[in-house]
């Protein structure tokens, strides 16, 4: 698989934006990540019980070894003036479809074009490993108010549903997509 460029990207205020593809041996850094963002993320949407038993679902040690080893699940770290602040992974789930299974950004960060730089690097990584036209679909759940910005960047919404995911919890979803070519 082709990689990103993991050379420095400078947006409006001088802020350098470093993109590199994660490794396991990434996984406590990705997990101290989520423990910061994900919460933060949710805290308006999820009960504190159903936060708690998603970031053991997603986010455990075992859980990000499972991801990365076995179901294909590619994470990309970003940086900030070499300081980690999100990260984001994408799985190849047919031959010409794609899921961004994660894209999460410290609040800070937020409304600085960094998160615009990450979903363009996700998009730019499926398109130099798919084969063209492909679709890109994400599911996000239906209060966040990440679904404006996904629309700006060219999803649309596709379907919605309910979808279980133990313990009694539900991703009450939108499936959003977009044609990569």
């Amino acid at each position: 698989m082709r990689e990103l460029s993991r050379l420095p990207l400078l947006f409006g205020n001088d802020v350098m934006v470093t993109i590199r593809k994660a490794v396991l041996a990434d996984a406590p850094l990705i997990e101290q990540l989520a423990w910061e963002i994900f919460p933060d993320t949710y805290k308006d949407i999820l009960s504190p019980e159903q936060t708690e038993y998603m970031m053991e679902w997603m986010y455990s040690p075992e859980s990000l070894r499972k991801q990365m080893e076995e179901e294909g699940h590619i994470y990309h770290l970003v940086y900030v003036e070499g300081e980690a602040v999100g990260y984001f992974s994408v799985q190849q789930q047919g031959e010409r479809v794609w899921h961004l299974q994660k894209i999460y950004l410290k609040r800070q960060m937020q409304g600085k074009s960094v998160g615009k730089k990450m979903f363009m690097a996700a998009v730019e990584y499926i398109r130099a490993n798919s084969l063209l036209p492909c679709t890109m679909e994400l599911n996000v759940n239906r209060n966040n108010p990440a679904v404006a910005f996904y629309e700006k960047m060219g999803m649309h919404k596709a379907s919605s549903g309910d979808f279980p995911i133990g313990n009694g919890y539900f991703m009450n979803d939108y499936i959003m997509e977009m044609e990569i070519i």
